[in-house]
């Protein structure tokens, strides 16, 4: 007789814990077992919703049927079993799922035998995570990985994050972006049209975002005496903690609107996945979706053999030369960065793109910041013709950095067609 495991429930309560089980759901909408399947979406977006919403009890078999699967209500359950053939197939997929031993630390959601309502187990919550800041003495860089330095060039300083850590943290931060929206009051207008293509799709939208393969070293020390360590090689994948600040902001606007979206690097985003949904890119030069989606704009990202002077060239004045940074300069913390940011749909996906990129992680920190900006985002308004939120739309973007810091984003150019 074969039992199904014991796991030990738990009940997400605030609405921090309900939007890490949302986050986990899209993630396992995404991977490759139910990608494909509209069907197993629609089911498990419903169940977790109104279990989330306090609601699970009231999840049978005929209301999913006429809910989720359009069955009239008077449809017969014995004849039709969409619900129970659509379960069974859910909870087999689900098992594969969390079989892959690198889901271990993930929230785990499944489906009890003979129940609809979903239930849900974090291992290690709440101490299951811990994320350690600590920065050199010179301030120039931080690095959020417990027991390792990194070993990355110091040419131009960087502040990493590793994946792990930031799907916490980036449920805690959109929590609060998006209740600070909320608590604004009504929608501003100009956020509201400039992102209602991402708002009405049905699909959830799609962050695109560089990730790197940081070598570091870890420290290790002896159980038996504490006082001896060894230090080891390790290799972790990271994204650069500047990229969490737009997609935090730009997350939390789609929240506001009850938006789901899911968060791919560009090392492992596919064609397929921008066919699937409206998209968000982050960063340019480390973001090879950026400067493919973007080389034929008006306003697109350039640079020398070197890589040492990078640019933002307008196609029309090609010969200009204004929105350049010169690396040399950026080691000095003390320079002007440049940004593009675009909503426009590429041929190659027939989805819609925004892009927030920076020549630098000044540039692109900025463009994040003008994304969700009503005051500022009033400047496409004097450019922009009265149907401009069907057009598409490219902004080249100035920032001064001071101390590594960016400062409020400016408007140089905009392109409407």
């Amino acid at each position: 007789m074969i039992t199904e495991p014991v796991i030990e429930s738990w009940t997400p309560s605030s609405e921090l814990e309900k939007g890490a089980v949302q986050q986990q759901l899209e993630r396992l909408l995404a991977s490759p077992l139910f990608h494909s399947s509209k069907r197993y979406a629609q089911f498990l977006r419903f169940v977790v919703g109104r279990t989330l919403e306090g609601q699970g009890h009231d999840l049978k078999e005929r209301i999913l049927g006429i809910e989720v699967f359009d069955r009239p209500p008077d449809y017969d359950t014995t004849i039709d079993p969409i619900v129970r053939v659509t379960a069974a197939e859910i909870r087999k997929r689900i098992d594969q799922y969390y079989h892959d031993p690198k889901r271990g630390q993930e929230i785990r959601l499944f489906l009890p035998s003979g129940s609809y309502a979903p239930q849900f187990s974090w291992p290690g919550y709440p101490n299951g995570l811990a994320v350690a800041p600590s920065a050199p003495p010179n301030g120039s860089s931080v690095t959020v990985q417990t027991a390792t330095e990194s070993e990355q060039a110091k040419s131009v300083p960087h502040r990493w994050i590793s994946t792990k850590a930031l799907l916490l943290i980036l449920a805690i931060l959109v929590t609060i972006a998006a209740a600070g929206i909320w608590w604004r009051g009504s929608r501003p207008t100009i956020l509201r049209e400039f992102w209602a293509p991402f708002v009405k799709s049905p699909d959830p939208a799609l962050f695109c975002i560089a990730d790197q393969v940081q070598y570091a070293n870890i420290r290790l020390r002896d159980a038996g005496d504490p006082q001896k360590e060894i230090t080891l090689p390790d290799t972790m994948v990271t994204v650069i903690i500047d990229d969490l600040s737009p997609l935090v902001n730009v997350a939390g606007t789609l929240r506001s609107y009850s938006k789901n979206y899911r968060v791919l690097g560009e090392s492992t985003t596919s064609l397929t996945d921008l066919r699937r949904s409206p998209s968000v890119f982050i960063g340019a030069f480390d973001n090879t979706w950026t400067l493919r989606l973007t080389s034929g704009l008006r306003f697109h990202f350039v640079n020398d053999t070197s890589m040492s002077k990078l640019w933002i060239e307008d196609r029309e004045h090609p010969e200009k030369r204004e929105w350049l940074l010169d690396r040399s300069l950026q080691k000095t913390e003390d320079y002007k960065d440049y940004a593009i940011v675009a909503r426009f749909i590429p041929p190659d996906t027939d989805q819609y793109a925004v892009v927030a990129a920076g020549i630098g992680r000044g540039g692109t920190v900025a463009a994040g910041e003008f994304l969700v900006d009503e005051h500022r985002m009033q400047e496409i308004l004097a450019h922009a013709p009265q149907d401009w939120q069907m057009k598409n739309i490219e902004i080249v973007l100035e920032t001064q950095v001071i101390q590594g810091r960016s400062g409020p984003p400016r408007v140089r150019a905009i392109h409407i067609w």
